[in-house]
């Protein structure tokens, strides 16, 4: 035990001794943090809106008067022809072109059905479906008010279809604030990038500047070795995320309903796992440089599968499967459900199962893997 705690103090004062390190352990991760919380959002606050009037009847006007009222969609233009109206959507210069036929105020008044083209600039999949969404939603709206107005045209004895009442409420979001969704997991994969670039580039770093040969010769066994380079990060890693659930409540007061010793009990988990694969990096690279593009390429593939953009259940099965082995994966779903909605061992005991297959499987290879010889 004396040998591990002494390799531990070895590679913290390793660490702290660097005064470029220091900022890259504290000041920067929380500068990404505000940035990324702020800049990583998929709401949509602006639409650009052209209608393509043929009526130009006062139910079109009203029409219209209904999306200039949204802060939603800004009216950018008004064209006259088809031809002109693609080619705003054609030139990005619109997201949505509102159609509105001949007739159109003739058909409602008789209680005919009546059609309204929505042409969706949809280079931007979600953009494009969150404009359809929301003017399907004021076009649906209008329709509402405008058969409560022409009741009196109704024939007598004839029932009257009324619009159905709906009521909602937003549960552990209520104000809908992406940034309440988008910090935790953000922290997450922060804590994660910072710890796996740090572990990957360790081993060899000692081997560059010729240390190893040193550490080699010594009388350490193979499990002190790895455990004096996993259990220093470690500690860094869960210092990392103690300053970015603190600066999270501070700057962007993230409700924490759930335990917060069931974040760090996982927190612990999913660092053991990314150390020991950063550890099996560092064992096999020549190079710094080296490590660090391997170390990237699995944090790319981590990252862009991990569900903080894009829901995972909305991917193709296979690469759902994918996810299972993706530290980053379950510590996004861990940092969202047990921040925001309180969840509690029961609830995520599946990811727990995954991470603890997952550290053994790392932590033993890591082990495994390096060779105590001696040039």
């Amino acid at each position: 035990m004396r040998t591990i705690l002494i390799l531990i103090k070895k590679e913290l004062l390793q660490v702290f001794r660097n005064r470029s390190m220091l900022p890259l352990l504290t000041v920067i991760p929380i500068i990404q943090l505000i940035l990324l919380s702020y800049a990583a959002s998929n709401e949509v606050k602006e639409l650009n809106l052209a209608v393509f009037d043929e009526d130009h009847s006062n139910f079109a006007q009203r029409i219209i008067h209904k999306f200039t009222a949204s802060d939603l969609f800004v009216l950018r233009a008004l064209p006259s022809n088809d031809r002109q109206a693609m080619d705003l959507i054609q030139n990005d210069a619109v997201d949505l072109v509102v159609r509105i036929p001949v007739d159109f105020e003739k058909d409602m008044l008789k209680g005919e059905a009546v059609k309204i083209q929505l042409l969706a600039n949809a280079i931007n999949g979600t953009k494009g479906g969150l404009a359809s969404g929301y003017a399907t939603a004021v076009i649906e709206n209008f329709g509402r008010g405008i058969q409560s107005e022409t009741q009196w045209l109704r024939k007598a004895g004839q029932p009257i279809n009324k619009p159905v009442s709906i009521t909602y409420s937003n549960w552990y979001n209520p104000e809908l604030d992406y940034k309440v969704f988008m910090t935790p997991g953000i922290l997450g994969v922060l804590v994660i990038i910072i710890t796996l670039i740090l572990s990957a580039m360790n081993v060899v770093r000692e081997r560059e500047i010729g240390t190893i040969e040193q550490l080699n010769v010594s009388p350490i066994k193979k499990y002190q070795f790895i455990l004096g380079k996993l259990l220093p990060f470690l500690l860094i890693g869960l210092g990392l995320l103690t300053i970015g659930l603190v600066a999270g409540k501070l700057i962007f007061d993230i409700p924490m309903r759930g335990n917060l010793g069931l974040i760090f009990l996982f927190c612990t988990l999913d660092l053991i796992v990314v150390l020991g694969l950063g550890l099996l990096i560092s064992t096999f690279a020549e190079t710094q440089q080296q490590a660090m593009f391997i170390a990237w390429f699995f944090m790319m593939i981590f990252i862009l599968m991990s569900g903080l953009f894009t829901p995972i259940e909305s991917m193709p099965e296979w690469a759902q499967w994918l996810t299972y082995p993706n530290p980053i994966a379950h510590f996004v779903s861990i940092m969202r459900l047990v921040l925001l909605k309180g969840s509690g061992f029961a609830d995520v005991a599946q990811h727990f199962k995954v991470l603890g297959i997952l550290a053994i499987v790392f932590s033993s290879l890591a082990v495994f893997s390096y060779r105590k010889t001696s040039a």
